[in-house]
């Protein structure tokens, strides 16, 4: 029986073993040791890149369309207010020619009284 029973200094030996042979599968599975590996991280970072500059893009894009935009609603608005302002001095034109006409009148409407 004692035979089968393992000694503490056996059991720390296998432990440590077994330790070493995870830590050399890990280091095995790691891709930063693999040849590919740089390749594929500048690959990535590549795509990464062009990804921000095309984001980049749209987004100036989109404030070019937004400014032109803001820049048409500009300026129909103040052609609105242009034709509006027309329109005010074509009326108070109009008024003003009215209400002279209407002292004309009156004025000649006195002169042919007095005669």
């Amino acid at each position: 029986m004692r035979d089968r029973e393992t000694s503490l200094a056996e059991r720390l030996t296998t432990a440590a073993t077994a330790t070493q042979a995870r830590l050399l599968r890990a280091r095995a599975g790691d891709p930063s040791t693999s040849p590919g590996f740089a390749r594929q991280q500048e690959a990535r970072r590549a795509a990464a890149m062009a990804r921000d500059v095309r984001i980049a893009e749209r987004k100036a894009a989109r404030r070019a369309a937004e400014a032109l935009a803001a820049a048409a609603r500009a300026a129909a608005t103040a052609a609105q207010r242009a034709a509006h302002d027309a329109e005010a001095k074509a009326r108070d034109a109009a008024l003003e020619a009215e209400h002279k006409a209407a002292r004309d009148a009156r004025y000649a409407a006195r002169k042919a009284r007095g005669k």
